[in-house]
């Protein structure tokens, strides 16, 4: 990819072009969407009758709160599964679940909400179990799966990729890979496959440091020109980087609110999740934007940004933009030009930013209203590790 800036780069559909076509048929049942997530959290929930771990009832909460946000999906990851497998398998027999997870209860429970199921599993176990594991997965009502630990690229594990793709796709089950390379443009010639981890995402926050503001505005000029990324941001729990500490349980996010909210524009995936636990979010006035936001995309514009420094990117679904923008450690301004991807007409601009206060307290956000045009030059007041989004809309 060649561009003049770097932020045009995030324009390329090189790789998808130069990918093969579908491979799949018919292709409606594939849905892109949000979901809610409970190993971020550590087995963590405030007021709550239950005790929260992976248990069938601190799923319904999870469940509970797709429903309630308008989310399309309730993600159970790791711990779900049953005994030993024969030939590998990680020690997980995934066509049968254990006693503290009820699994056909809960994908009726999510039924009943208007919510789908996806299912996490080791590659092993789907290596060794994918002809049984998947028919019964579709006879479920699984949505899709999330297939984890790879951490290789060589041909062998290459070649799993595809044939794992293949057979989710002949039983209408969408593919998450998790603790995965890269992607090279699978998405194209297998649709079901809806992301790609390949990132150090915000679950390193959980025993690092590592995932700061500023890395992520590294991420729109590198990994995520090579595609779909699962960073499954979304981390309310926010504090100062002064005062963040890696913790399991409950963990924290050294980025403000904003720039959590940011990055659900910035960072493309058509699985995305909101990855903090139900109570981050009940009553948080910024749900209003995480339920709004689209995972799929009409047309993408880079607008500007350096690496390392801030990034800003707009998206559009329909008639409405979303423009996000994110900082790295510093306090910034940045001037949006609208001309970028105006060409005319009035709109009503939704702006979300960093309250004045937010380098202390960067829970704090400000929601205003103005009227644009094209000609508008829009200025983001960016606190440290800050952020700031607009919506679009035209009048």
């Amino acid at each position: 990819m060649i561009s003049a800036e770097p932020y045009q780069l995030l324009e390329s559909n090189l790789v998808t072009s130069l990918s093969p076509e579908s491979r799949v048929g018919e292709a409606k049942w594939v849905k892109p969407g949000k979901t809610s997530w409970s190993w971020w959290s550590g087995n963590f929930a405030k007021e709550v009758s239950f005790r929260p771990g992976m248990n069938t009832d601190t799923l319904k909460h999870y469940i509970d709160f797709s429903a309630e946000a308008g989310l399309e999906y309730a993600l159970i990851d790791a711990g779900w599964s049953g005994g030993a497998v024969s030939q590998g398998g990680g020690g997980r027999d995934i066509t049968t679940w254990n006693q503290r997870v009820d699994v056909p209860a809960l994908i009726e429970y999510a039924k009943s909400k208007n919510v789908k199921v996806w299912l996490w599993a080791h590659w092993t176990a789907v290596d060794a179990q994918m002809e049984k594991a998947f028919p019964l997965f579709e006879q479920w009502g699984v949505a899709g799966v999330k297939i984890d630990f790879m951490d290789r690229d060589d041909r062998q594990m290459v070649d799993f990729y595809h044939r794992t793709a293949k057979k989710a796709a002949e039983h209408r089950l969408m593919i998450d890979y998790h603790g995965a390379f890269k992607p090279a443009g699978m998405m194209r010639y297998y649709p079901n496959v809806l992301t790609h981890e390949g990132i150090l995402g915000l679950e390193y926050l959980k025993w690092s440091n590592r995932a700061t503001a500023g890395h992520n505005t590294m991420i729109p000029f590198t990994r995520l020109l090579a595609g779909p990324l699962d960073y499954t941001p979304g981390g309310f729990e926010n504090v100062p980087a002064s005062e963040f500490e890696p913790r399991n349980v409950n963990p924290t996010a050294p980025t403000t609110r904003a720039h959590q909210m940011a990055l659900y524009v910035i960072l493309e995936s058509a699985f995305q999740m909101l990855a903090d636990y139900p109570g981050a979010y009940r009553g948080a006035k910024e749900l209003e934007f995480l339920k709004e936001v689209p995972v799929a995309w009409d047309e993408t514009r880079g607008l500007g940004g350096r690496p390392g420094d801030f990034a800003t990117v707009a998206r559009r679904k329909d008639k409405t933009w979303y423009i996000g923008t994110i900082g790295a450690s510093q306090a910034r301004e940045v001037e949006i030009p609208l001309s970028g991807i105006l060409s005319r007409g009035r709109y009503r601009a939704e702006i979300w930013s960093d309250a004045p206060e937010a380098a202390m307290n960067p829970k704090n956000t400000l929601k205003a209203t103005q009227a644009v045009t094209p000609a508008t030059r829009l200025h983001a007041r960016l606190a440290p590790a800050g952020g700031h989004v607009l919506v679009l809309r035209p009048r």
